[in-house]
């Protein structure tokens, strides 16, 4: 059918994901009515309208599910012929769409931005946080080009690279800090906080804890690391927290840090993207340049002096 744009594919992509004009337009860097525009002049195009239009937000019809699922293939063709003329250069260059799990974003996501502009000059990082589910279903669709995530994802459509391994370690509050570390047993008894439901550290940690199927007793919730962290604190239980968020988030609350006893909690984290993208040699070398960053620091080491009210046990009884 003639008269259809890639721009046209792109807005109304874009509209068909956030559900809203104002979101989409703004994810696309225009105007609203601008984007309205080029909608109702798609829906021209077609004869047939795309989009219900709300007070609030907007409805696909029928068409236009079916045509917002053909619009993403297409424009992941169009991103991946764009790529091909990349992937004859050795070296990676140009936008490079990353996503980071916020257990890592805060922590991570700062020296990695500057080691990978310093080492790959022609470089333009787009980064966005976001739990792994999301994640991953940007980079199938096309809208990511790779994501930093805890492996496995057992995705068979994407390669994955281990970067490091990462222990978690026990905050509880700064008076228990003398007592016993207790066991992934013992740790079942108390209240443990965790992040909530879809954040993959929240699994891992139930994980480690052993909890039987179905809701834990004594389990509370959180919306960060930063939260729980202020919730141990204050005496309401106790958490774990991954080893390069231990300076960053403990450094103003009163509680004490330990490390657990073997086998000890862990996970791996690595990049993970398309087996399809043709830029597949270029994001390995990068993957490879973020493996030799070592972003964790030793457990063994003791706080910072500007983290007074902190303590950081050698090892776990």
């Amino acid at each position: 059918m003639m008269g259809i744009s890639i721009r046209h594919l792109r807005y109304f992509e874009a509209l068909a994901r956030h559900g809203h004009f104002g979101h989409a337009a703004e994810a696309c860097a225009i105007s609203q009515p601008a984007l309205s525009l080029q909608v109702k002049e798609l829906e021209s195009i077609l004869g047939a309208p795309l989009v219900e239009r709300g007070a609030r937000r907007i409805r696909l019809t029928a068409l236009g599910e079916e045509f917002a699922a053909r619009a993403r293939a297409i424009l992941q063709s169009v991103d991946e012929l764009a790529d091909l003329a990349r992937a004859s250069e050795y070296e990676l260059s140009g936008r490079v769409r990353i996503g980071v799990i916020p257990t890592i974003a805060p922590y991570f996501l700062p020296r990695l931005i500057k080691e990978l502009t310093a080492r790959f000059a022609g470089i333009d990082l787009r980064p966005r946080e976001a739990i792994t589910a999301k994640l991953i279903g940007d980079l199938l669709d096309g809208r990511l080009d790779m994501a930093i995530v805890a492996l496995p994802v057992s995705e068979p459509a994407l390669v994955e690279y281990p970067l490091f391994d990462e222990e978690f370690v026990l905050v509880r509050p700064l008076e228990d800090a003398e007592k016993p570390v207790p066991s992934s047993a013992k740790l079942r008894e108390m209240r443990l906080l965790l992040l909530e439901e879809g954040h993959c550290f929240r699994d891992q940690a139930l994980s480690f804890c052993k909890f039987a199927p179905g809701p834990p007793r004594d389990l509370m919730e959180g919306s960060t690391l930063a939260t729980l962290v202020q919730m141990v604190g204050a005496g309401i239980g106790v958490t774990l927290l991954p080893q390069m968020a231990v300076a960053v988030e403990t450094r103003s609350a009163r509680v004490s840090v330990a490390r657990l006893a073997p086998p000890r909690p862990h996970r791996k984290i690595g990049m993970v993207w398309r087996k399809s993208n043709p830029l597949t040699a270029q994001l390995a070398n990068l993957a490879e340049t973020v493996r030799d960053m070592h972003p964790t620091s030793n457990p063994d080491d003791p706080p910072a002096p500007s983290r007074p009210r902190s303590s950081l046990p050698a090892t776990g009884a």
